[in-house]
């Protein structure tokens, strides 16, 4: 994979927080920012990732999808995200197009796709499938906090750490809507 991570890697305590209610007040403020930022360039902007989820326990790092008509084509929303205050952490040609901005108080992530993209509707199932399943949010969390424990060279690497039951919630989410409930 040709990842570019602008800044190198970067060691960070992986903290695991009871849920906050106040995380979809952030989002929509964030929202609001990215809205007026990319205007009609922003075709969709979901909370996603563990903050998205009320009652689950998160790093205290708020994850939006926003999908653009073209990712990898970064004149036409780089520039306006930078103004908003955003900055660019990730580089991802070869997956998706993917590009990553956070906030410089690193409260905030933003996952930038086009439309189509596999991986916004696996993000949204798999918040989807949290939500309304406490038995996989449950089963989320003691994996998410037990991980939160051990000692990781970066954030990339508890992720990894943390795919196979994210696959697996998935995986039931996939099957759950292609079966109905």
């Amino acid at each position: 994979m040709n990842e570019v991570l602008i800044g190198g890697i970067e060691k960070r305590e992986i903290v695991i927080v009871d849920y906050d209610p106040r995380w979809p007040r952030e989002f929509r403020r964030h929202a609001e920012i990215l809205a007026c930022a990319l205007g009609r360039r922003a075709l969709a902007i979901e909370h996603v990732g563990s903050t998205s989820v009320p009652g689950l326990a998160a790093k205290p790092i708020i994850d939006i999808d926003v999908l653009v008509e073209d990712s990898s084509e970064e004149a036409t929303y780089l520039p306006a995200l930078v103004q908003a205050g955003y900055v660019l952490r990730v580089r991802e040609p070869d997956w998706h197009q993917h590009r990553m901005f956070r906030t410089p108080e690193r409260d905030a992530h933003l996952h930038i796709f086009s439309p189509g993209c596999v991986e916004v509707t696996r993000h949204l199932a798999f918040r989807d499938r949290l939500r309304r399943n406490v038995e996989d949010r449950l089963l989320y969390e003691s994996v998410k906090r037990k991980l939160a424990t051990e000692d990781w060279p970066d954030m990339n690497a508890y992720a990894r750490a943390k795919s196979e039951v994210v696959e697996e919630i998935i995986a039931r989410a996939l099957r759950e809507a292609q079966d109905g409930p």
